[in-house]
């Protein structure tokens, strides 16, 4: 086996994973905050950047330093509940959301500003079409290299380097003035709103597929695939920088032609149209397009990957299958509804995620490790539950006295006690340091 990958192969790897993670959150989310940023656009941005980059990328260093995903990270759980928590960010990023959002963000942007009637009849032989290149795409692992991060994706950077380039070069206005909470808290919202590309549980996923293609390359040294997971996390990250900065300045400058509009994909495929007309509604078409079926890929491969790890005797292809029917089937919910039904999950499992990966960075420093695990992932949770609650309309006044409570972030401040707890409190030990759960 060899032990290295050409410079093509990681610029490659590198690619791949900036595909996986450039989908549909990512292209509508940042035009919508740019625009009720305006003149805080800076802060707004910076705040964005921290959870829809910094954070994916701090995940995926966690992932390679624990050496696999998710239950390998929450080893130190009872095996259950670290099971549970697996699955439940699978199901969210899978089935039930992400993936089918993917879609939905391709359908409206791609295909629906072309047709006469669009309806539920075209939205389902879209959803249809879309999952059938999706699975066909999903099933072979050692070739997603070579067919996204040496094929597609080149593509998808070419298109999006001339609508960004054109972003900057003829902004269509100044910058507009900033409105709800960007007035006054530009940079939390920011932050907040970062949640919603869900990246950070992207992360926790497709670690464990970056390493799986690695190992299809022939790397199974240890150290050599943290290295390369590493540079293709980097890669991935100054890739989605650019993509966000260029998007949160479309929105900013986009109030002349998008006044009063409360849709990120609107708002982008008004402007397109604005800058290119037609042609240009052709490129925007061909980069969601491209974005999303590679986000598609890659959540559709690693559920099924790790559905296959927890019970080896499962057939990978039928799981692929039946994954791609049931979000064609999620996807003819409708966009509206399936990101309102999102939002409450994702500020429940967030704070957790988050736990977890700082329990993963700094677990040479913690010497009770399965105490500090579970009190740490308990404190996260119970917060993060009451964030979710109030997210989704339950008065949760009782608990307004909670630092940063009124901002939808309750879990940060005790969770981050509850780390330097196990870290500087609960030193002494005589479980063996290394031994799981």
């Amino acid at each position: 086996m060899k032990n290295r990958l050409s410079s093509f192969d990681i610029l490659a790897l590198g690619f791949m994973n900036f595909a996986f993670f450039l989908g549909a959150g990512n292209i509508i989310f940042p035009p919508l905050a740019g625009a009720m940023a305006g003149e805080h656009l800076t802060l707004a941005t910076f705040g964005f950047l921290i959870t829809a980059v910094g954070l994916p990328l701090i995940s995926l260093i966690a992932v390679a330093k624990a050496g696999g995903g998710i239950v390998d990270m929450a080893k130190y759980l009872p095996s259950k509940i670290a099971t549970l928590l697996a699955l439940a960010v699978f199901i969210v990023i899978g089935p039930s959301f992400a993936t089918p959002r993917a879609a939905l963000v391709a359908y409206e942007i791609s295909v629906n500003p072309f047709l006469d009637n669009p309806g539920p009849a075209s939205l389902a032989v879209f959803s249809i079409v879309f999952f059938l290149i999706a699975g066909y795409l999903s099933l072979s692992t050692g070739k997603l290299l070579d067919m996204i991060g040496k094929v597609i994706t080149p593509l998808l950077i070419i298109l999006l380097v001339i609508l960004s380039a054109s972003v900057f070069i003829n902004p269509l206005a100044d910058l507009g003035n900033a409105t709800q909470e960007y007035i006054h808290s530009p940079f939390t919202k920011g932050f907040l709103e970062g949640y919603n590309t869900m990246d950070t549980l992207g992360a926790l996923v497709f670690g464990m597929l970056i390493i799986n293609v690695i190992k299809s390359k022939g790397i199974d040294d240890k150290k050599a695939q943290y290295k390369y997971l590493i540079m293709a996390g980097s890669i991935a990250a100054l890739g989605l920088t650019f993509v966000y900065v260029s998007l949160f300045y479309l929105g900013a400058t986009s109030q002349g032609i998008a006044a009063n509009v409360s849709n990120g994909g609107e708002i982008i495929t008004l402007y397109v149209q604005a800058l290119f007309n037609t042609p240009g509604l052709i490129l925007l078409s061909l980069v969601v397009g491209l974005a999303c079926l590679t986000t598609a890929v890659g959540l559709v491969s690693a559920m099924s990957e790790f559905l296959v790890t927890l019970k080896p005797n499962w057939n990978r292809k039928l799981l692929v299958i039946i994954n791609c029917t049931l979000c064609a089937l999620v996807t003819n919910i409708g966009l509206s509804q399936l990101i309102s039904l999102s939002v409450p999950v994702l500020f429940i499992l967030y704070p957790v995620a988050i736990a977890l990966v700082g329990l993963t960075l700094l677990d040479s420093f913690i010497s009770k490790k399965k105490l500090s695990y579970r009190f740490v992932m308990s404190i996260a949770l119970f917060f993060g539950l009451l964030d979710g609650l109030k997210v989704a309309g339950v008065n949760m006044q009782n608990f307004a006295f909670l630092p940063l409570f009124d901002k939808g972030m309750a879990w940060f401040l005790p969770t981050f006690a509850a780390l330097i707890i196990a870290v500087f409190v609960f030193k002494e030990s005589t479980e063996k340091v290394n031994q799981p759960a």
